[in-house]
């Protein structure tokens, strides 16, 4: 299990790296490949920083493209707030990019906790 963002970035990347290099298909654009590493650090950060730490982390690809699986000790669901950047403090954006960065995603309760399922589209 990743001990924080950073090391679960570097999970994704590797594993997009062993699934795309040395194909001679299409690789993901830069901005899909940035998409997902900001979804999976969004998930991750919020597990350690909201979610009481994070307790599971699974990252694989599909047909449907990057599928995520975070889980924390928190049963406390993820807060959307709608918020004018000019007038809201800073930090509070993170469901609302992860939302809107996935094809979908579901929160599961879980004794103790909770997972979170992301669907990243590649394309």
């Amino acid at each position: 299990m990743p001990p924080n963002a950073a090391a679960a970035r570097d999970v994704v990347t590797r594993l997009l790296e062993s699934r795309f290099c040395g194909l001679g298909g299409e690789v993901p654009a830069d901005v899909v490949v940035a998409d997902a590493l900001l979804v999976t650090s969004e998930l991750v950060t919020n597990a350690f920083r909201h979610g009481g730490g994070l307790t599971g982390f699974s990252a694989e690809i599909t047909d449907e493209g990057l599928l995520l699986t975070v889980a924390d000790a928190s049963t406390r669901a993820p807060v959307t707030a709608e918020r004018d950047p000019a007038a809201a403090p800073v930090g509070g954006y993170g469901w609302l990019l992860v939302r809107r960065l996935t094809k979908r995603v579901s929160v599961t309760d879980l004794p103790g906790g909770k997972h979170i399922v992301a669907l990243v589209a590649l394309v």
